[in-house]
């Protein structure tokens, strides 16, 4: 006979009632495909949540737990988001590791100081259900805390577990060394790795499903001496897809780069280093421009988001398949824009520049500090001035700040020495901000993150410049002289709106 309830509770008094210790034990498949989520219990009872207590073995679930159940009835879809919500619960960390220690026989010492010795036993020790969960929570744990890379770095003693989270890396947990071949092991097999392979270096591919989201994880593993170490890249199709406005463009760059990415020829660059938003710049442009009568080919290395009608190449360089001779091909295949991920040779370079002199607009970027060193580059790469003068139509840097946390930032106020380091000056009426931390920055003062860029438009007297060869710092003494905004005054402009801070804008530009 089914025991049922008689409580009626509301969503908000189901999830203070879970029982976190209880839920851990079942597998999160069986609880999805029954609708189950365990709730207040006691040694000798327990009650679950279900929306129908009717398709539950009640005798098999008592026999589970050791416990007597009783079931109250519950909205399919509230459950559903609460098994997601507390599953893999950041705080449920300590008691995983608890559970792989009471586990014998994956913490035998003796056999974690010999593997990997046979590849049976390793695959057995990375399906440990115990050993799944944790990875599951550390994936789980990185996307609700918005980590672009989950770092898991062996150490003699721990392998520790970090987020990069704005641009910044966080130690967010430690084990004990002994599980660090069972969590890369893991990680392998997710990948399409091979398990037994410790020597060399090996890059991989997975995707994984948190709360509806589409997750595609890039791996790479590398041999340190402590043991394998493992980055993974997380890339969230849901929020990739800024618009050209919401990147953190004045309006004066927004009109002129919306103008320049609908000419019908010519190239446009973005620099910057890595991790400084250039893909997703360039990703906002080719979207604005998108539509059925223009023919996109990108080429990139490798292919991270994936965008609605338009052609995308992975570059492939142990095929033969590179940038210059992929952009070869492509130019036999009818395209309007061209975007090619990066710009790193002359053959590339020179293929490029015939693209857009043959009535191609052609994205790309290259790795230089700002954008009048982008000229600089091409020159030394052996590109002739003129070609460089007939075909540049435009180059933005662009670096990435963090921007104050929006819950916990306050007024401040910064000495006047220090504004005039960023070129603002004290005497004029700003709106400061600064964090001052809490659990949404993670006591950082800063949440999420915004462009500032530096947008250098080739006119007629730069084209001048560039054919006679003269260096960058001539070409950007005039361009400021024609109202060129650095990426220092840019981030400047956003301390002045209360964006962002003068250390952070002062960490990621260099004296200009």
């Amino acid at each position: 006979m089914i025991r049922r309830s008689n409580l009626n509770l509301n969503p908000e008094e189901i999830e203070k009632a879970i029982d976190s210790e209880l839920l851990s034990k079942f597998p999160y498949t069986f609880l999805e495909t029954f609708s189950l989520l365990p709730l207040k219990s006691s040694p000798g009872s327990a009650l679950l949540a279900t929306d129908d207590p009717s398709k539950i073995d009640q005798g098999e679930i008592e026999h589970f737990t050791g416990r007597k159940i009783s079931f109250v009835v519950v909205d399919k879809q509230i459950i559903q988001n609460l098994l997601k919500k507390h599953y893999y619960n950041p705080v449920s960390s300590q008691k995983i590791i608890q559970e792989l220690s009471r586990d014998e026989a994956m913490l035998d010492d003796a056999f974690a100081e010999q593997l990997p010795a046979q590849n049976g036993d390793l695959l057995d020790l990375a399906n440990q259900a115990p050993i799944i969960r944790l990875v599951n929570q550390i994936f789980y744990r990185a996307i609700i805390m918005r980590a672009s890379d989950i770092h898991l770095q062996s150490l003699e003693n721990t392998l520790k577990v970090r987020y990069r989270i704005d641009g910044m890396l966080h130690d967010i947990l430690s084990l004990p060394a002994k599980y660090q071949p069972a969590v890369i092991s893991r990680v392998k097999i997710i990948s399409d790795l091979d398990i037994a392979e410790k020597r060399i270096p090996q890059d991989g591919r997975t995707s994984i499903r948190v709360e509806d989201k589409q997750i595609d994880v890039r791996v790479s593993i590398i041999p340190t001496f402590f043991g394998e170490s493992a980055v993974l890249r997380l890339l969230d199709q849901s929020t990739y897809n800024f618009g050209l406005n919401e990147l953190g463009f004045s309006e004066e760059d927004l009109v002129k780069f919306d103008r320049l990415i609908h000419y019908d020829h010519g190239i446009i660059l973005l620099t910057g280093p890595t991790g400084s938003g250039k893909t997703t710049t360039l990703y906002a442009a080719l979207s604005r421009i998108n539509n059925p009568h223009i023919h996109i080919i990108t080429l990139e290395d490798p292919v991270e988001y994936q965008l609605d009608g338009i052609n995308q190449i992975n570059v492939n360089p142990k095929v033969g398949l590179t940038f210059a001779n992929g952009l070869r091909s492509i130019l036999r295949h009818d395209p309007n824009v061209i975007m090619v991920g990066e710009i790193r040779d002359r053959e590339t370079a020179e293929m490029a520049i015939q693209a857009s002199l043959t009535g191609h607009l052609v994205f790309s970027t290259l790795h230089t500090n700002d954008s009048t060193s982008s000229i600089t580059r091409l020159l030394d790469m052996g590109i002739e001035s003129y070609l460089i003068a007939s075909s540049v139509i435009g180059i933005i840097a662009q670096r990435l700040v963090r921007l104050n946390c929006s819950k916990c930032s306050e007024p401040t106020v910064y000495p006047s020495d220090l504004l005039k380091e960023i070129g603002l000056d004290p005497s004029q009426k700003h709106n400061f901000r600064s964090g001052k931390g809490c659990e949404v920055c993670l006591n950082t003062g800063y949440h999420r993150r915004t462009g500032i860029f530096e947008f250098l438009e080739i006119d007629d007297e730069i084209r001048n410049l560039i054919m006679k060869q003269v260096s960058a710092g001539e070409i950007r003494r005039y361009s400021l002289g024609k109202g060129l905004r650095t990426l220092r005054m840019d981030g400047a402009r956003k301390v002045s709106e209360g964006l962002t801070t003068v250390s952070e804008v002062l960490r990621v530009t260099q004296e200009t």
